[in-house]
């Protein structure tokens, strides 16, 4: 199914004891580029997203942004460095033995010194983390996968509408050709008798010359690998895969036998016909460039 380069996709779930969120959105883009938002702590998660969301996105600018709460288990841990303790307290008795001072040294004064309590974060199983992580990815990333087949799919219909306008043009200057063709040859035809008036006259070196000239404004050629392009791109709109750049260089193609219908054209009504065509193959082109 096509898919447009545009879509968004959230989800946010509890799991293994984690309040995770994960949001993915992205933009047009000619390549895969990847960016995220993660807090340092997750950071070793980066490139395992990178790689995995790239196994579904060939195409575009992807941001993703990850929040992680921990929300039943704690993160750190106190602990008390005892050596240290009982050397302040120690020397909080000397002081007091000495000066006669009052002892009132409790556990949250000793707590106050400097290096008695440390924290500690707890370390965590970083592949657990990241299996927690993707459980909630794939479900974002459904979403979002969810909005660029819908995006798509109207691309597509747009598209293959144009496509069909073209195709009427097509059959317009298929019509009207041989009729323009006909018409120079008896133009050139005569033109060539009435210089030679007079003259001896080679007749069939008349309607060869006229054959010559005719043949150069000739489009059947160009019309038959018009309608065989246009049959490409319906047949690449109704694949399952990526076809973006394929279709990009598809466009380029059908644009230059246009332009070379249109330089061959000897016609008004052409002329105008070519002008047609070439509007719709524009809005092709801007269309395609929101495919994937």
């Amino acid at each position: 199914m096509i898919r447009s380069m545009t879509g968004y996709g959230r989800f946010q779930e509890t799991v293994e004891g984690m309040d995770i969120t994960v949001e993915v959105k992205s933009v047009n883009h000619r390549y895969y580029e990847y960016s995220s938002r993660i807090s340092r702590a997750y950071g070793f998660l980066d490139e395992r997203l990178k790689s995995y969301i790239q196994k579904t996105i060939s195409r575009g600018k992807v941001d993703v942004y990850i929040w992680i709460e921990t929300v039943d288990a704690p993160v750190s841990v106190v602990t008390v460095n005892h050596t240290l303790a009982e050397s302040y307290l120690n020397a909080l008795r000397e002081l007091n033995s000495k000066y006669g001072i009052k002892d009132d040294t409790s556990a949250v004064a000793l707590a106050r010194f400097p290096d008695v309590l440390t924290v500690h974060r707890i370390a965590e199983d970083e592949e657990a983390i990241w299996q927690a992580v993707r459980q909630v990815l794939d479900e974002a990333l459904k979403r979002f996968i969810s909005m660029r087949e819908r995006e798509g799919e109207a691309l597509k219909e747009d598209i293959l509408k144009r496509a069909d306008t073209i195709l009427g043009a097509v059959k317009v200057v298929e019509e009207r050709s041989p009729l323009i063709v006909k018409e120079h040859m008896n133009r050139v035809e005569a033109r060539m008798r009435e210089l030679l008036s007079g003259a001896a006259v080679d007749e069939q070196r008349i309607l060869t010359e006229a054959a010559i000239y005719a043949d150069k404004i000739a489009v059947d050629e160009e019309t038959v690998r018009l309608r065989s392009h246009l049959e490409q791109l319906a047949a690449m709109l109704s694949g399952d895969e990526p076809v973006g750049r394929k279709l990009d260089f598809l466009v380029q193609e059908i644009n230059r036998e246009v332009n070379t219908i249109g330089s061959k054209s000897q016609d008004v009504t052409l002329a105008r016909v070519v002008i047609d065509i070439k509007a719709e193959i524009e809005k092709i082109r801007e269309q395609i460039q929101n495919i994937e």
